[in-house]
């Protein structure tokens, strides 16, 4: 191979490398996103209406990415579209939302941590890939972590709230890993192919919203503004990024970048909220970190040792 040859692939493996981690950073928006929900839901929102607060983020963003894109599902994706939004938005954004609003933030961020974990399970039956330790083992580390961040002496455990943040957890794993298998259509932009989700989760939740919650719920400026950051940054923009960074990423390495969302709460919650992170939260933050980088590197290697030479 000749000097310039080398130089040049080099130069491709740079350029991989640093497209590998622009993508990754930028999957990583999302979660670091999603992190402020529950600030926003504690501290902006009406209680008790966790369903409206899943509709007003799902529906008027998903149609608003319609009519930007203009471009509606074909053929089968109908049905693919509509499951894929009833995983990731109609189920997950009540069970979420319900969640934050019957337990304290660390423990619904602590069960939404396992979602990583989910993931690695769950890609072996549904994208027939080998069971890794490797990413087992940063699963469990990153709930670990997270654990340590969050969850305080004084955590109050309730049956409800605890049931809908593993629900959650295991109804948005599914939807990734099956965002994995199925892909997206050739010639869709990430915002249209986001958009028919979020509009098929939003239409799944208009009828049970109305049906569980009855009227909806008195909305002030404060309310009006935090349905807004959910709805156009939390919803439309977070989940272009999130579904385009599945189709590119390893998925457990997708998933393991939701380990920002419970992080970045944390920090909010010591930031505006006053809590405080003491020596157990900033090694347990340190914890969930390593994590999240160690599970976007490759499994080691082990190469088979050779026999010895005979002398």
């Amino acid at each position: 191979m000749t000097t310039q040859s080398m130089a040049r692939t080099r130069g491709a493996l740079r350029g991989h490398r640093g497209q590998g981690l622009s993508r990754t950073a930028l999957t990583a928006l999302a979660p670091a996103v999603w992190g402020t929900t529950y600030i926003v839901t504690t501290e902006f929102l009406p209680d008790g209406h966790p369903l409206f607060a899943g509709l007003l983020r799902a529906l008027p963003a998903g149609l608003v990415a319609l009519v930007l894109t203009r471009t509606l599902p074909r053929g089968a994706w109908w049905g693919k579209a509509a499951v894929l939004g009833a995983l990731n938005i109609g189920l997950f954004l009540p069970l979420l939302f319900t969640a934050a609003e019957r337990l304290p933030g660390g423990v619904a961020a602590t069960l939404g941590a396992g979602q990583p974990l989910a993931v690695a399970l769950l890609a072996a039956p549904v994208l027939h890939e080998r069971l890794s330790a490797w990413r087992i083992g940063w699963g469990v580390a990153g709930i670990a972590g997270v654990g340590l961040v969050v969850i305080g002496p004084d955590a109050a455990l309730d049956g409800v709230g605890v049931a809908a943040g593993l629900a959650g957890a295991a109804v948005m794993a599914l939807g990734v890993t099956l965002t994995k298998r199925w892909g997206r259509p050739a010639g869709v932009s990430g915002t249209a192919f986001a958009g028919w989700q979020l509009t098929a989760g939003g239409l799944l939740l208009l009828p049970v919203t109305f049906l569980a919650e009855g009227a909806p719920p008195a909305v002030d400026g404060r309310a009006a503004l935090g349905y807004l950051w959910l709805g156009l940054i939390g919803g439309l923009v977070t989940y272009t990024l999130w579904f385009r960074g599945i189709a590119a990423l390893p998925v457990t390495s997708a998933a393991l970048l939701a380990l920002l969302s419970p992080l970045v709460a944390a920090v909010l919650g010591a930031a505006v909220l006053g809590q405080t992170l003491g020596p157990v939260q900033l090694a347990g933050f340190l914890l969930a970190l390593a994590a999240l980088v160690g599970g976007q590197l490759p499994p080691p290697v082990r190469r088979p040792q050779g026999r010895a030479a005979p002398r």
